[in-house]
C-alpha cells in the first residue's frame, strides 16, 4: 500500500485502541507497587519501597467500563465540565457579534500593518509562555483556542496555527518554567530545595524554549500563508471560513460601542480568573465560576433576550460533548493502567536502568524517562509526588545535582504534555479545534524532535557548573 493512500484513523478509535492495548499490557508487565506517605500535603512514593503485588489483569469487563468510569474520576469530570460551560459562554459571546467585529478589526490592522503582522505570532507566545512558565497555565488555554483558530484563520493561517499560539506558547513556558508551582514548587518540595531556588538557569531555560517555539511556529505559518493547500486542516478550513461573517474589511468602520462593552466584559473576566489564579490558587471550581458569570454579563451587556441566552449557552455546550468524549477515554486509559497496577512497575524498571550511566547521560535518561512516565500520568503535580522521591535519592547516587533532577523531569513533563493522547487538555483542545490528534502529532513530532535535543543539551551545562 502506498503511504499516500494510507487513512489515519479516527481519533475515538485511537484513543479505544490504546485502551485495549494498555489492558493487554496489565497481563505482561508484572504488577507493583510502592509504599506511599504524606510529604508536605502531597502523597509521595517512599524510595526502595517498590515490591510486587497481587497481578491484577484487566479483562473486557474493565476495557467497556473505562470510558463510563473516565465519566466518574473528579479531574476528568471537572474538565468536562469546565469544557461545556466553556463552550456555552462562547457561544453568548459569539451570539453578540462582538467576536466577528474583533476578528475585522484584527484582520484590518493586520492586513494595513507589516509590523503587526510580524509581532502578531510572537507576541501572543510569549504572554501565553509566561502564563505557562510562572503560573503553570494549563487548562487555562482552552477558552483561547476559540478565539485564536477562527482570528488566525481570518489572517490567511490555518487552524494549527491558531491552536499553536496559546498551546505551544504555553507548553514551550511550561517545560521551561521558572516559577510554576505545580511542578517546581512540588519537585523542589520532595527533593529539599529552596522553593524557585535556581531560578536564573530556569529562566535562561525558558527562553530557548519559548524562541524554539516561535520560530517553529512562525516558519510553518509563512509556508502556510504563502501556500495554504499546504495545510493539513486546508479543508476543514475552508469550510470553517465560510462561517466567520468577516464582511468587506476596507469598509469596516470598527468595532461599534456595544461590541466593545461585551469584549471589555470578557476580557475582565479573563483577568479576574487570572487573578484568581495567581493570588488565590484558584482550580478549575472557582474559573468556572468566573467564565459562567462573565457569560451572565455578556449577554446583559450584548442585549440578549433570555431566549437567546438560553438558545446560545445550550448550543455552544452541545458542540462540546464530542470534546468530553474524547477526555473521558483518554481518562479510561489511565484508569486501567492503575487498576492493572503497572505504572509503578514501569517506573522501577525505567529508573534501574539509569544507575551505572554518566550523571550527564543520567539526568537526560531522566528527561526521557519522565516523558515516558507522562504518557500514564499526565499530570505534572500527581507525576512529581510519584516520580521525585525515587529520582532524588537516584540522582545523588549517580552524581546529578537535585536541581538538575528536577529540570529533567521539567522537560519530561512539559515537552511531550503537547502530544501525549491521554492528556485531557490536550485532547480537549484539539478536538475543540476541529483538528484530529493523528494530524496534530504529524505537524509536533518535528518540533517534539526539536524539543527532545534541547532538553538534553540544556542538561548538559548544570554538571558543568555543579548547579
Amino acid at each position: 500500500m502506498k503511504l499516500s493512500k494510507f487513512k489515519a484513523p479516527n481519533t475515538y478509535f485511537l484513543i479505544f485502541s490504546i485502551i485495549i492495548i494498555t489492558a493487554v499490557l496489565t497481563w505482561i508487565i508484572p504488577s507493583g507497587e510502592y509504599n506511599r506517605s504524606a510529604m508536605n500535603g502531597c502523597e509521595v512514593v517512599v524510595a526502595g519501597s517498590f515490591h510486587s503485588v497481587e497481578s491484577n489483569p484487566q479483562g473486557i469487563g474493565a476495557i467497556l467500563m473505562a470510558p463510563i468510569r473516565g465519566f466518574t474520576n473528579k479531574s476528568a469530570a471537572l474538565i468536562v465540565g469546565f469544557i461545556l460551560i466553556v463552550g456555552g459562554v462562547f457561544a453568548i459571546l459569539a451570539k453578540t457579534r462582538a467576536i466577528d467585529a474583533a476578528i475585522m478589526a484584527v484582520a484590518k490592522a493586520h492586513d494595513k500593518s507589516p509590523i503587526i503582522e510580524m509581532l502578531y505570532i510572537p507576541i501572543f507566545m510569549v504572554i501565553f509562555s509566561l502564563g505557562g512558565g510562572s503560573f503553570g497555565m494549563g487548562e487555562e488555554v482552552i477558552p483561547f483556542i476559540l478565539i485564536f483558530v477562527p482570528l488566525t484563520l481570518a489572517l490567511g493561517y490555518d487552524s494549527i496555527v491558531g491552536v499553536a499560539i496559546p498551546f505551544v506558547g504555553a507548553g514551550a513556558g511550561f517545560a521551561g518554567a521558572f516559577l510554576n508551582p505545580f511542578t517546581i514548587g512540588i519537585a523542589q518540595q520532595i527533593a529539599d530545595l529552596p522553593l524557585f531556588s535556581g531560578i536564573g538557569y530556569r529562566l535562561i531555560s525558558w527562553v530557548i524554549c519559548t524562541a524554539v517555539a516561535i520560530a517553529f511556529v512562525m516558519i510553518y505559518a509563512a509556508k502556510i500563508k504563502k501556500r495554504p493547500e499546504k495545510s493539513l486542516t486546508f479543508d476543514m478550513d475552508e469550510e470553517k471560513r465560510k462561517n466567520l461573517h468577516i464582511g468587506d474589511l476596507e469598509n469596516f468602520k470598527g468595532v461599534s460601542k456595544g461590541h466593545k462593552l461585551a469584549l471589555y466584559t470578557f476580557a475582565l473576566g479573563m483577568v479576574g480568573m487570572v487573578i484568581g489564579v495567581l493570588k488565590y490558587q484558584w482550580y478549575i471550581e472557582e474559573i468556572c465560576a468566573v467564565f459562567f458569570l462573565t457569560g451572565i454579563l455578556v449577554g446583559i451587556v450584548g442585549r440578549l433576550s433570555m431566549k437567546e441566552f438560553t438558545d446560545a449557552f445550550v448550543s455552544g455546550a452541545r458542540d462540546m460533548v464530542g470534546t468530553a468524549l474524547i477526555i473521558v477515554l483518554a481518562r479510561g486509559i489511565l484508569i486501567i493502567a492503575e487498576d492493572g497496577r503497572i505504572i509503578d512497575t514501569m517506573l522501577f524498571g525505567l529508573s534501574n536502568s539509569i544507575k551505572n550511566l554518566h550523571p550527564i547521560i543520567s539526568s537526560q535518561a531522566m528527561f526521557v524517562i519522565h516523558s515516558i512516565i507522562n504518557f500514564f500520568v499526565p499530570s505534572g503535580s500527581a507525576k512529581a509526588a510519584l516520580t521525585m522521591p525515587i529520582m532524588i535519592p537516584l540522582a545523588d547516587i549517580v552524581g546529578v545535582t537535585r536541581q538538575t533532577a528536577v529540570l529533567a523531569f521539567q522537560f519530561g513533563d512539559g515537552f511531550s504534555n503537547m502530544i501525549v493522547p491521554t492528556s485531557a487538555i490536550t485532547m480537549g483542545v484539539l478536538t475543540l479545534s476541529g483538528i484530529s490528534w493523528e494530524k496534530w502529532a504529524r505537524w509536533i513530532i518535528p518540533l517534539e524532535i526539536i524539543f527532545l535535543i534541547v532538553g538534553f543539551l540544556l542538561l548538559i551545562p548544570p554538571f558543568l557548573i555543579e548547579w
